[in-house]
């Protein structure tokens, strides 16, 4: 049986089980680091079971840094109509991209 956690980061909570590769927020670190994450559940894949934190179970899932990058550009326009009022502006946000390498 494969388990399936979920964990928190970057404000932010994801599903993980081994083996994904995820994005998340700029971590802190090098290429290659091994992090551990703040574990809130972790579960069989079928739900048999299931061991629940209160608020956390601790550093249960182990995560490798695979790369950085950014991520696609997105606009954002304000405009005022009859006023001649307009404004763009480009975001790009940067991530981390993690390999998950164990569940405790």
């Amino acid at each position: 049986m494969t388990k399936i956690a979920i964990i928190k980061t970057g404000g932010k909570q994801y599903k993980v089980k081994a083996g994904d590769e995820i994005n998340v927020e700029k971590l802190v670190g090098e290429v290659g680091d091994e992090l551990k994450f703040d574990t809130l559940l972790v579960a069989d894949e079928d739900g048999a079971t299931v061991e629940l934190g209160k608020p956390s179970l601790g550093e249960k899932v182990v995560a490798k840094i695979v790369e950085f990058g950014k991520a696609k550009k997105v606009t954002v326009v304000k405009f005022k109509s009859k006023v001649r009022y307009k404004r763009t502006q480009g975001h790009r946000q940067e991530f981390a991209k993690i390999k998950i390498t164990s569940i405790a």
